[in-house]
């Protein structure tokens, strides 16, 4: 039998709910320990600890706010340019065939997260299903987090 190894996995299983929202405080950490490509003054950009597929950012307000409803024009339209330049990005450095981009609102909807609104960007590749979720509920995710950070860090420096 081969063995799958994903050892970052651990931390979620064993995540305190109580250690606050990863929103608000990977932004205060280093970018790399965090996976915080952009902070801004309006909007944060983080890759996804637990990714559907290698590249999977997810864009939110800076503002712990829960609720479509309860952004700000400028929160909703600052996300918004985030999402395009985010899709720009990977386009140009992971060359998906398409996107995921979506919001799970409250927790019926799907979200892990619900107190602080987030959307997420999931790159796909023609063919990237394959057996293993389907065998074992394994997703296999064909690159290391920190090499993904490495590669797409450079095209949020200077927004």
């Amino acid at each position: 039998m081969r063995q799958l190894w994903a050892p970052w996995r651990m931390d979620y299983i064993q995540a305190d709910a109580d250690e606050g929202c990863i929103f608000c405080e990977a932004p205060k950490k280093d970018p790399s320990e965090g996976l915080v490509l952009f902070n801004g003054s309006v909007s944060v950009v983080m890759l996804n600890k637990y990714p559907y597929n290698s590249g999977h950012l997810m864009v939110a307000p800076v503002r712990h706010v829960s609720k479509v409803e309860e952004l700000t024009p400028e929160e909703g339209f600052d996300n918004f340019r985030m999402l395009r330049h985010c899709v720009s990005v990977l386009q140009r450095e992971l060359k998906p065939h398409g996107f995921n981009v979506g919001m799970n609102l409250g927790k019926a909807a799907g979200a892990g997260i619900d107190g602080h609104l987030h959307m997420h960007i999931v790159p796909r590749w023609n063919g990237d299903m394959n057996f293993m979720p389907v065998l074992s509920d394994v997703k296999v995710i064909p690159e290391h987090l920190k090499a993904t950070f490495d590669k797409l860090a450079p095209h949020f420096k200077g927004l």
